[in-house]
């Protein structure tokens, strides 16, 4: 079994209520092969919802409690949710079995080698999102969407 962020399998919860679907991975979800996760909802935020960033730093800094998580306001936190959202992901990575995901690149949560950068301007930073690290931290195989030609299906 594969982890997959639930929007690469067209499911709308995205934060602006859409989707990222990918065909092939679609195909992968109707075959039984794949188990969709969102870990912002996992986490209880809303769909939709206000963008997120990870302000100084990526998902390393917020699981070592040196970064946090805000909207473009930076009023209200949700940190504590995307680290609840990571270790449900987690959980339900554990529970089937999964040592790989495929995660929706540049994401705070899912995010792989680069994310946004805190500025809500779409420049990208080294790092990952607190759901890829957390999984990569704990021996799971992390792809984004760009790279699944890398993956064993």
């Amino acid at each position: 079994m594969i982890i997959v962020s639930a929007c690469l399998c067209g499911i709308n919860c995205k934060y602006d209520g859409g989707n990222n679907i990918n065909a092939a991975l679609l195909k992968l979800l109707k075959e039984g092969k794949v188990m969709p996760v969102c870990p912002e909802q996992l986490g209880g935020l809303e769909t939709p919802r206000v963008a997120r960033e990870i302000i100084n730093g990526n998902g390393l800094d917020v699981l070592e409690g040196n970064a946090r998580i805000v909207g473009l306001d930076k009023n209200e936190d949700v940190t504590q949710k995307f680290i609840k959202g990571a270790y449900e992901t987690l959980y339900i990575a554990e529970a089937v079995g999964a040592n790989i995901a495929i995660l929706k690149a540049r994401s705070p949560s899912c995010g792989v080698s680069k994310i946004y950068d805190g500025t809500f301007s779409k420049t990208l930073r080294q790092g990952n999102g607190i759901t890829a690290q957390l999984l990569i931290l704990n021996g799971i195989k992390v792809f984004t969407e760009g790279n699944i030609d890398k993956v064993e299906l």
